[in-house]
C-alpha cells in the first residue's frame, strides 16, 4: 500500500488545482465577462495618430509603422455606423474605415440568469477598443483605402431576410479616379464573415495596392494567483503561421515586437469561449505584426502589392472570425483555426472525448446524458485492466484477517512484520500495488474531462435535469458532490483496509474531502466522476461476491 501514496496525493493535487480555478473563475467571471458599456449609435470616437497602418512588404523597416499615406478622414458623423442583424449576431459597422466595430452574439447570454444581455465581443469605447479592421495600402504615395478613409453606404441598416442564406453589405470609398468597394458577407448560421475589397481603377496610371487585416484591443489583464493556469484564463493576442499555434503575451510585444512571413496563417484574441480573428488570404505569403503600446496591441496581416492597370479591376479577399469557439465552424473557417480551443497538454485526451461527447449529444440531445454514456464507454473500454484490479482488491480484502494476525504478532518488529506481510502476498498471488491502476488510469480521463467541460462553449450553460442548468458550472445546491462522496465512501467500504493505521485514516476522510474539493468543480466533471464511482463500486462489489463464493486457492474468474 506504500505505492498507493504517490497516485493519492497526485489526485488529491490536480483536484485541489482545479478547486482554486474553480472558485476563482466563480469570482472573476462578472468582472471578466461583464459587458462594456453601451456606445449611442454614431458615437464613434475618432481614430488616433498612432501609426497603427501596417507597412508595405516593399516598404523600409522602421521602428514604428508609418503613418498613412492620405490625410485621414474627419470624424465621424452621427449617422457614420452600419446595422447588421443575422440570425445569430448583430454587428455595427463604422462608416469610417468600414471597421467591425460592435458584435452582439444574439445565441450567447452573458449569465443564464439574464437571457436578455448577450454577450458582446467588439468595442469602439476609448480605454476598452477592441475592432476588427480591413483596407488597402498604396504604393507610391497613391490615395488608399484604409482604416481611416471614410466609406459611404446606400443604407443604414441590413437584415438578414427570413428564407435568405446570405446577406452582402457593401460599401465603397472614391479617391483620385479609384473606386473601392469592400463587400461583407455574412451566412445564415456562420461567425465567419467573408471580405471582398475590389478596386476599380479609372485613373490613368497603374495602381499598385496590397490588402491587410489588423485586429486593435485594449489590454485588460484577468485576475492571476499562483495557483492559476496559463491555459485557463488567458486573454490576449494569438498567431497562428501556417504551422503552429502560439499565444502571446501582450506585453512581450512591447519589447519584441512579433515580425514574420508566412503564408496560410491569421491573427486573433481570444479570451474564454470566445474569439474574434483576422484571416487573409491563405494562398500567398502575408507579413505578420504585432506590437503593443498605450496600453493596447495591434495584430496584423498585409499581402504583397499587386497592380490594377488603367481601367482594370482586381479583388482582394479575407475573412474574419467573431463568435463563440465553436470547433466545427472554426475549422470551416481557416486551417488552425480550431488551435484557438487550446485543452493544454492533455490535448490527446480531450480532443478525442469532446469528439465522443459531442457524437453521444447527436443521439441523446443532451450534455448530461452524454457525459454518462462515455463514462460508460470508458468503463467499457477499460473494463480489462479495472477487472484483473479488482480482483486483486478482492483477494486482498480476502486476506485481511490474516493480515491482521501478522500485525498483532510483529507489533514490535516493523521489519520482520513487513518481510511477512510480502511472504503472504507472494504465497498467495496478490500485488497489493493493484489499487494503483484504477487512479493511474482515471486520473488523465478526470484532467481530459475538466478542460473539455471549462473550454468547450458548446456546453457552455448547457442544462442536464431538475436544478442542473449549467454543466460547465457547479452544482447550485451541491447535491451532485454529496451523491459522489456517499458513492465513494460505499465503494470505500468495499476495499480493503490499508495495513497501515495513518493511511486507513487518510482514506477514510477522503470521501468528505473530495466532496469540499468537488463543490467547486464544474457540475457535468462531479457527475462523470459519480457515474465511474457508482459503476466501479458495483463492478468491486459483483467481484468480492465471486471471490467469497470461490473455494480457497481458487481466483474468482
Amino acid at each position: 500500500m506504500e505505492r498507493l501514496r504517490f497516485p493519492l496525493w497526485a489526485l488529491f493535487g490536480a483536484m485541489l488545482l482545479f478547486s482554486w480555478q474553480a472558485w476563482n473563475q466563480d469570482r472573476a467571471r462578472v468582472a471578466a465577462d461583464a459587458p462594456p458599456p453601451e456606445t449611442a449609435l454614431g458615437a464613434m470616437p475618432a481614430l488616433e495618430e498612432d501609426g497603427d497602418l501596417p507597412a508595405l512588404p516593399s516598404a523600409p523597416v522602421r521602428g514604428d509603422l508609418p503613418e498613412p499615406a492620405s490625410a485621414p478622414s474627419a470624424a465621424p458623423q452621427a449617422d457614420s455606423v452600419v446595422r447588421v442583424r443575422t440570425d445569430v449576431m448583430a454587428v455595427s459597422i463604422s462608416a469610417s474605415g468600414g471597421d467591425l466595430v460592435e458584435a452582439e452574439l444574439l445565441g450567447y447570454a452573458e449569465d443564464k440568469k439574464n437571457d436578455e444581455v448577450k454577450v458582446r465581443l467588439l468595442n469602439p469605447s476609448p480605454g476598452q477598443e477592441y475592432i476588427i479592421s480591413t483596407g488597402l495600402r498604396a504604393a507610391d504615395g497613391r490615395p488608399e483605402a484604409n482604416h481611416r478613409e471614410r466609406f459611404s453606404t446606400a443604407r443604414s441598416d441590413y437584415r438578414l431576410e427570413e428564407g435568405a442564406e446570405e446577406l452582402v453589405v457593401p460599401l465603397t470609398w472614391r479617391s483620385g479616379g479609384i473606386t473601392v468597394t469592400k463587400r461583407y458577407r455574412f451566412q445564415r448560421g456562420k461567425y465567419y464573415i467573408g471580405v471582398e475589397q475590389t478596386v476599380r481603377n479609372e485613373s490613368g496610371a497603374d495602381y499598385e495596392a496590397a490588402s491587410y487585416v489588423l485586429i486593435r484591443r485594449a489590454h485588460r489583464p484577468p485576475g492571476r494567483s499562483m495557483f492559476d493556469v496559463d491555459t485557463y484564463s488567458f486573454t490576449g493576442p494569438v498567431y497562428y503561421d501556417g504551422d503552429s499555434y502560439d499565444r502571446i503575451d501582450p506585453e512581450d510585444l512591447a519589447g519584441e515586437p512579433l515580425s514574420e512571413t508566412a503564408a496560410g496563417g491569421w491573427v486573433g484574441s481570444i479570451q474564454h469561449h470566445f474569439l474574434g480573428a483576422a484571416i487573409p488570404e491563405p494562398t500567398e505569403p502575408h507579413q505578420y505584426a504585432g506590437r503593443f503600446s498605450g496600453g493596447s496591441y495591434r495584430l496584423s496581416a498585409i499581402g504583397p502589392a499587386k497592380a490594377v492597370p488603367p481601367g482594370g479591376e482586381r479583388s482582394y479577399s479575407s475573412r474574419l472570425f467573431v463568435g463563440p469557439k465553436l470547433q466545427a465552424q472554426l475549422r470551416e473557417a481557416a486551417p488552425g483555426l480550431v488551435l484557438a480551443v487550446d485543452y493544454g497538454i492533455f490535448t490527446v485526451f480531450a480532443q478525442p472525448l469532446f469528439w465522443l461527447l459531442k457524437t453521444l449529444f447527436g443521439f441523446v440531445g443532451n450534455w448530461g446524458w452524454a457525459i454518462i454514456l462515455a463514462t460508460l464507454i470508458i468503463k467499457a473500454a477499460l473494463f480489462p485492466l479495472t477487472e484483473a484490479s479488482g480482483r486483486s482488491m478482492a483477494r486482498m480484502r480476502k486476506l485481511q484477517p490474516r493480515l491482521k494476525s501478522i500485525q498483532e504478532r510483529f507489533k514490535d518488529d516493523p521489519q520482520g512484520r513487513n518481510r511477512a506481510m510480502m511472504e503472504l502476498y507472494k504465497t498467495e498471488k496478490v500485488n497489493p500495488a493493484a489499487g494503483c491502476l484504477p487512479i493511474f488510469i482515471q486520473l488523465p480521463f478526470f484532467i481530459a474531462f475538466y478542460w473539455v467541460l471549462v473550454e468547450s462553449v458548446e456546453i457552455r450553460q448547457a442544462p442536464f435535469l431538475l436544478w442542473i442548468n449549467d454543466l460547465s458550472s457547479r452544482d447550485p445546491v451541491f447535491v451532485l458532490p454529496a451523491l459522489m462522496g456517499a458513492a465513494m465512501f460505499w465503494q470505500q467500504k468495499l476495499n480493503p483496509k490499508p495495513p497501515d493505521p495513518m493511511q486507513a485514516r487518510i482514506m477514510t476522510a477522503m470521501p468528505v474531502i473530495f466532496t469540499v474539493f468537488f463543490m467547486f468543480f464544474p457540475s457535468g466533471l462531479v457527475l462523470y466522476w459519480l457515474t465511474n464511482s457508482v459503476f466501479s463500486t458495483l463492478q468491486q462489489w459483483r467481484i468480492n461476491r465471486r471471490t467469497e463464493k470461490a473455494p480457497k486457492g481458487r481466483a474468482a474468474r
